[in-house]
């Protein structure tokens, strides 16, 4: 089982580094789909990549909810099935601009109806944006908040610090601040 989980989260990874090779503006990766992170380079084939276990784009919550929980990162923002929001750096504030494979990859956080505001939530700070497609995503501090498609379970953060479409992906502290710090030792989840 975990040999299938290892080569599924690759294989989603392999997705994403390859989406951002082929969408990337400003060079985020390298040639070939070279993605890189804090511990070195890594060279990854998107056609290894399966279709299971992978988050939908239209990811659209009937009775949505942000809630904050002490993870990996310390205290950050999830949703309401405890799956990890991120931040993109290469939004504005409001405003999304991630779409197309970008959001394959990163599936916003879209509802249809307003986010309730868990313990630890500032609600002032919660709201929605309308984005390109007229859907509604969920927004934190101004920034639009996403999922990531190689986090197969609550407590994964897989996309921490990852550089993709541009621009850096973080998790969230309850302030609506992008958390750069490193990950607490102790196995990580929740």
């Amino acid at each position: 089982m975990t040999r299938i989980r290892t080569a599924t989260a690759l294989a989603a990874a392999l997705l994403v580094a390859g989406a951002a090779a082929g969408c990337s503006d400003d060079g985020g990766t390298g040639a070939g789909g070279t993605e890189t992170r804090n511990a070195g380079t890594e060279t990854r084939n998107a056609a290894d990549a399966p279709d299971a276990d992978v988050i939908p784009a239209a990811t659209s919550s009937s009775a949505p909810a942000v809630d904050v929980k002490d993870g990996t990162y310390g205290k950050t923002l999830v949703d309401e099935k405890g799956r990890t929001l991120y931040l993109f750096e290469k939004d504005s504030k409001d405003k999304s601009k991630c779409d197309g494979d970008c959001a394959k990859a990163w599936p916003p956080f879209t509802v249809k109806s307003t986010p309730n505001a868990g313990n630890g939530v500032k609600k002032d700070l919660l709201k929605t944006i309308k984005r390109d497609d007229g859907s509604e995503q969920v927004a934190y501090n101004g920034h639009p908040l996403y999922r990531f498609a190689n986090d197969q379970k609550p407590g994964d953060t897989n996309g921490q610090d990852l550089e993709a479409f541009g621009a850096k992906w973080y998790v969230v502290n309850p302030n609506g601040d992008k958390v750069t710090s490193k990950a607490k030792t102790g196995g990580g989840g929740y």
